[in-house]
């Protein structure tokens, strides 16, 4: 029968593990995406960091029809390809 270690270190070495994992998945929950027929959806907090814009000056956007959005639910989500067009579009040099 194989000898376990010191359980008090076997115990802490798991709990790293865990928590390294519970890391990495927060990372991929905030910087990817799931697509849906190859677009990435943002939520409102995602454009207002992107744009450096508050929320109010994107409801603002929205009100006016400067961004498309899509309304599921409660949720509001904006298209990253409608976030660049926009931008694209209103570019000046």
């Amino acid at each position: 029968m194989k000898q376990i270690g010191n359980s008090n270190e076997d115990m802490l070495a798991l709990l790293e593990a865990v928590v390294g994992i519970k890391n990495e998945l927060l990372y991929i929950r905030e910087y990817f995406h799931p697509l849906l027929k190859g677009e990435i959806y943002l939520s409102g907090e995602q454009v207002c960091e992107m744009l450096h814009i508050s929320k109010r000056t994107l409801q603002q956007y929205r009100d006016d029809g400067l961004i498309p959005f899509i309304k599921l639910e409660r949720n509001i989500l904006f298209r990253e390809s409608d976030i660049v067009k926009v931008l694209e579009d209103n570019y000046q040099r």
